[in-house]
């Protein structure tokens, strides 16, 4: 069902809005830490290390499906809010043609590359052997992803947030079930989870699409719709480009990052990857939701009522600290019982790793959700130079500060340290870029029902 979000109070609408995209991330996470549960549980650590490993090197390829789908999503927003259908058909034709392209060079590069790539970042030979099978087969999955962030990117952009929870909650319970009869009952190993992952986001990807098409053919129009535009795609590559970079070299700083983790041997590298899953559920909740703010924020900036983009702002940080708080005591004080979900016999040095990572990280998360809820925001009303100033920064800081602080006494702790650092910087930034934005002095329009009093944010 599509929504308008241009209409109602602004918080009542975004958390209509955005309680579904919570759903997702919970089923989205499964998805992504499936792998690693199944690995450490029924395979063993050096599984867990493997696939830990290789996670760093997949979310280079997930930074450019997350960019072709943040491009998408803008552009529809601001044209289903203007009411303009017959260029937001034409957006969505673009941005699939476009997306195809990119995502078959990616896949050439991701068959002949990744091996080398592995060996790069000192990839330990006792899991060398796993990394490499499940990227191989991670890779020819690379289309089902792409499509499907772009589906989801279109119904989060016409309002529906309903629709990709159905999908997800389906296909990630699925992808558990699989993952497990592959491994235990076919004793697949690592191949098996890869595989697993690979069906049933292809089963997700196929139904994802076909629904976004017959939505599509229920909004009439009266014109001929091109089914590529150069204008719209070089708008499409405007916001999509940032969006990417910053995605990409977060992920190539965190293959920076996981280089220098490799060198503390196998049961860091099991602790750390065990406890970034989890810190990566906090973070894609986060950025899922900051992802919500921008969908809000673009069609309002589209209708031309940006007084609302103020109002979906202050709901928006109430709704992430909100979420802040339970996440940050049960990683802090119940961390090493979630670990346990990853390791069927740990290491005392893996469990230490991960508990020292959950607890330098979690009190933060109220700065970072921020951050991210900002830049949905930005990212919203195109200020996509602003946006990255404020991610490089972060991102410059987390990889020097990680390699220069693993070489003290602190060790591998020292790596940890690096991230509130960079998330506390670059927070400052972004919230300083926001409040000089184009709302800056907006106000209510004399006919607004909401009954929100003047005030800045």
């Amino acid at each position: 069902m599509n929504k308008d979000l241009t209409v109602g109070k602004p918080e009542s609408v975004l958390w209509k809005f955005c309680l579904p995209l919570f759903g997702s991330i919970i089923f989205q996470q499964l998805y992504n830490i499936a792998d690693s549960l199944v690995a450490g549980k029924f395979i063993g650590e050096n599984a867990l290390a493997a696939v830990g490993n290789s996670y760093e090197i997949t979310l280079i390829f997930i930074a450019f499906a997350f960019g072709c789908n943040i491009g998408c999503s803008v552009i529809v927003s601001q044209l289903f809010g203007a009411k303009k259908y017959g260029e937001m058909k034409t957006s969505v034709y673009t941005a699939l043609i476009s997306s195809a392209v990119l995502c078959a060079v990616l896949m050439g590069i991701g068959l002949l590359g990744c091996d080398a790539l592995l060996r790069i970042i000192r990839t330990p030979d006792e899991i060398l052997a796993d990394s490499e099978l499940y990227l191989d087969i991670y890779v020819w999955g690379l289309p089902f992803m792409f499509f499907y962030n772009i589906a989801t990117g279109i119904f989060s952009a016409l309002g529906d947030s309903r629709t990709p929870f159905l999908f997800l909650a389906v296909s990630s319970v699925s992808n558990i079930a699989v993952d497990i009869l592959f491994v235990t009952a076919f004793g697949m190993g690592v191949a098996g989870v890869a595989w697993a992952t690979f069906l049933c986001q292809g089963v997700s990807c196929v139904l994802a699409v076909l629904t976004v098409f017959r939505r599509l053919q229920k909004i009439a129009v009266n014109e001929r719709i091109p089914l590529f535009d150069w204008g719209i795609f070089r708008k499409f590559v405007t916001i999509a480009v940032p969006s990417i970079l910053q995605q990409s070299f977060i992920s190539v700083g965190n293959i920076v990052i996981q280089s220098v983790i490799n060198g503390f041997g196998a049961s860091v590298i099991a602790g750390y990857s065990a406890a970034v899953k989890l810190n990566n559920l906090v973070i894609t909740s986060f950025t899922t939701l900051g992802n919500g703010i921008s969908n809000y924020s673009a069609q309002n900036i589209g209708a031309n009522e940006l007084y609302r983009v103020k109002q979906g702002y202050k709901a928006g940080l109430k709704m992430v600290w909100m979420l802040s708080l339970p996440l940050f005591i049960a990683y802090f004080f119940a961390g090493r019982y979630l670990l346990y979900l990853f390791m069927e016999e740990p290491t005392g040095t893996a469990i230490q790793t991960g508990m020292n990572y959950l607890r330098i990280l979690s009190p933060f998360y109220f700065v970072v959700s921020a951050k991210l809820v900002t830049d949905g925001v930005l990212r919203g009303a195109e200020m996509m130079n602003k946006f990255m100033i404020a991610t490089f920064t972060d991102l410059i800081l987390r990889v020097v500060l990680a390699a220069a602080l693993s070489q003290t006494a602190l060790e591998a702790t020292g790596i940890w340290c690096a991230w509130p650092i960079g998330w506390s910087v670059a927070t400052v930034l972004s919230v300083l870029f926001y409040r000089n934005g184009a709302w800056k002095n907006a106000v209510p329009r004399a006919n607004e029902q909401d009954g929100a009093a003047v005030q800045g944010v």
